[in-house]
């Protein structure tokens, strides 16, 4: 005879069965989700970081792994996080994610790629054995907190932006492509012409253009003082000058005094020779 309890024991089963699982799925996932506003809390303290796409194949049979690793976060004092690049196209930018899934450690604001298995082991082993040691950290000049990054992340903001625009003119407001093309080349141009309006007017106001005038002719009294050794050369020329016409004027004058004695001399000396010969 079989004991009165084997009947229930397999509805039992399936009862704690189906609690385990309904549990399982209501639990709240121990990933945390980072996004533009909050990626700077991953500068402090160690992460591990995902990215990932929902219409990712390979995204969606790492995200079961993923998830118990993240069970381990705590034990391991590791912050287990992940980043939806179609939500968050500034983040992809910022760490130039060009595959799919792409996994990143921090460690104190030092950033490293992952490139090793896919498995809750390997997770783990990564970040007990320290094994992040081995990897070179991405430049700093290549961080995602750098002025280029930060550059990249806002190109990749406004890239999105114009990809929503572009399907809004065509799906909600019905423009053809080409039409929607023609409001983006008109809104370049325009755009184009007032930042070099701007620019002409910064320019303008810190480096003003200076109006050539005609410089009047510089007199005697308003001589610049890098023209203070010439004219003290021409004033000695000139007192030179005057010195020399003043010896040959005085020179001149003692030779025709000379001349007149002498003539006056020979007047006197003349008359007296006449005498004497008779």
């Amino acid at each position: 005879m079989a004991p009165p309890w084997s009947g229930g024991l397999p509805a039992a089963v399936l009862l704690l069965w189906l609690w385990g699982a309904a549990w399982s799925h209501g639990r709240p996932s121990d990933v945390r989700v980072i996004t533009d506003e909050t990626w700077r809390e991953l500068l402090e303290g160690e992460w591990m970081i995902e990215f990932y796409a929902p219409w990712c194949p390979a995204c969606q049979n790492l995200q079961p792994e993923w998830e118990s690793f993240a069970e381990w976060g705590e034990d391991l004092e590791v912050n287990v996080a992940k980043v939806d690049v179609t939500e968050q196209p500034g983040l992809s930018g910022r760490f130039v994610i060009t595959a799919l899934p792409t996994i990143y450690h921090c460690k104190d604001g030092e950033f490293r790629r992952y490139q090793g298995a896919r498995t809750k082991k390997d997770f783990i082993n990564f970040i007990s054995e320290k094994e992040w040691k081995s990897i070179e950290p991405v430049s700093s000049w290549f961080g995602p907190g750098s002025i280029l990054m930060s550059t990249m992340s806002a190109l990749f903001q406004l890239s999105m932006w114009i990809r929503t625009c572009h399907n809004y003119f065509i799906e909600d407001l019905g423009l053809p492509v080409w039409g929607s093309y023609t409001v983006f080349a008109l809104a370049t141009l325009l755009s184009g012409l007032l930042l070099g309006l701007c620019m002409i007017f910064v320019a303008d106001c810190l480096c003003p253009s200076k109006r050539r005038r005609p410089q009047p002719y510089p007199s005697k009294k308003s001589l610049p003082e890098s023209s203070q050794p010439l004219k003290k050369v021409e004033e000695e020329q000139e007192a030179d000058e005057e010195d020399v016409s003043e010896g040959e004027s005085e020179s001149k004058e003692g030779t025709n005094k000379d001349f007149a004695q002498n003539a006056l001399r020979q007047r006197s000396v003349g008359p007296s020779l006449a005498t004497d010969k008779f």
